[in-house]
């Protein structure tokens, strides 16, 4: 028979993890919202803590100073993370990046493990104005010349781009080739000449954060500044989107709507219209069970992929399965949740407006809710339902 339940030693983990989210980190939501940056002072003290707990970079490898979490793990602890803002969780808790893994043992010392550390921050440039769920149709160029890559091309969207100590980019090597292994990473410090920040671009959520503009002009770097091997960069995108996919959409959307949830049967319970609660109204009851049902089906779907990856299967129709109706759904429940509240939803009084601005660009990054009908419908017709 199946066992479901959860090991004590990663209960005993989660429960910290829900605690260090209420008590220290969403105490500084409303004012990471207004500033766009999360308050110094405070940051550090509660980046602090969050590593003497053992907290910071729990998605890496213990041999390079992480937790060593497995996928389904790292899934319940990022249910936990959903429960604050995204500029809170790349601050106190880290952002880094898998793909760094593959560094070799000078980039190891260099790149990886001051990162995990929380020394240097680490930006992944892939997205271009003309390349976005289509990550192969880049346009940034690689040459070698000598013991020298120059790099040529610009990125846009890259989340604290403009706050990096390097970043990951991703550039043609072989344009005939692209995603066949015409693709190349490569490891850039800021302030390498040719490299520039152009500017911050301005969003409709996901605030406390930078989305920037790069360029790169003849930006002339190192041959061993290559991340992995030659040409293996798409490849090594590809191995590591699945787990952020779960993590980062679908566990997170999974924490932001049973935050939604939580307000939403307090509220129902203590407000009153018509001289009786509006949890006795059908029509808040409905909006209340479809969201507690979905938010139920989104988490089983979670997990079940993620045991999948930990078992070394690849189920990439999951994942599209599982980005596609996380970000769907945290959507519905967050309209939702501002409805049950009426006009006090709508005010900044309450998260409830934050987290509805923040949950739709999750059907957007990583590829759009579109692409991932495309590729469900594509893999159920020639291999049939997989589950």
């Amino acid at each position: 028979m199946f066992d479901f339940s959860v090991p004590s030693d990663a209960q005993l983990l989660v429960d910290t993890v829900r605690r260090f989210v209420t008590q220290e980190v969403q105490p500084l939501e409303n004012e990471t919202e207004a500033l766009g940056h999360v308050p110094p002072e405070a940051l550090k003290r509660v980046r602090g803590k969050a590593q003497e707990l053992g907290l910071f970079a729990m998605n890496m490898p213990e041999d390079c100073g992480g937790g060593g979490l497995d996928n389904v793990t790292m899934c319940l602890v990022e249910e936990e993370f959903g429960k604050t803002s995204d500029a809170l969780i790349r601050r106190v808790f880290g952002q880094v990046y898998p793909m760094l893994l593959p560094c070799n043992a000078a980039q190891r010392e260099k790149y990886l493990l001051p990162t995990v550390k929380g020394d240097k921050i680490c930006a992944m440039a892939i997205t271009e104005p003309g390349a976005g769920s289509d990550a192969a149709s880049i346009s940034t160029t690689a040459r070698l010349e000598g013991d020298r890559w120059v790099l040529n091309g610009g990125k846009h969207f890259i989340s604290d781009g403009d706050i990096a100590d390097y970043v990951i980019v991703m550039a043609l090597t072989d344009k005939e080739k692209r995603a066949r292994g015409g693709i190349t990473l490569f490891l850039v410090d800021k302030g390498t000449p040719g490299f520039t920040v152009n500017r911050v671009q301005p969003m409709m959520g996901h605030r406390g954060y930078g989305h920037a503009e790069l360029s790169f002009d003849e930006c002339s770097i190192p041959a061993d500044s290559v991340l992995g091997e030659v040409g293996g960069g798409f490849k090594l995108i590809m191995n590591s989107v699945a787990g952020i996919r779960l993590a980062h959409i679908g566990a997170r959307a999974v924490g932001m709507a049973s935050r939604v949830l939580e307000m939403m049967r307090t509220y129902a319970s203590e407000r009153k219209q018509f001289g009786q609660p509006i949890g006795d109204f059908q029509m808040v009851q409905q909006m209340i069970a479809d969201s507690a049902t979905e938010i139920f089906a989104t988490r089983m779907m979670v997990l079940n992929t993620a045991w999948e990856l930990d078992q070394g299967r690849e189920p990439r129709d999951k994942v599209s399965m599982v980005k596609l109706y996380a970000s769907e759904m945290i959507g519905r429940v967050a309209d939702r949740g501002i409805q049950v509240f009426g006009g006090m939803g709508f005010c900044k009084d309450l998260p409830l407006e934050r987290i509805y601005r923040d949950s739709r660009v999750t059907r957007l990054y990583d590829g759009t809710s579109e692409i991932h009908r495309m590729l469900i419908a594509k893999a159920v017709i020639k291999n049939g339902l997989v589950l």
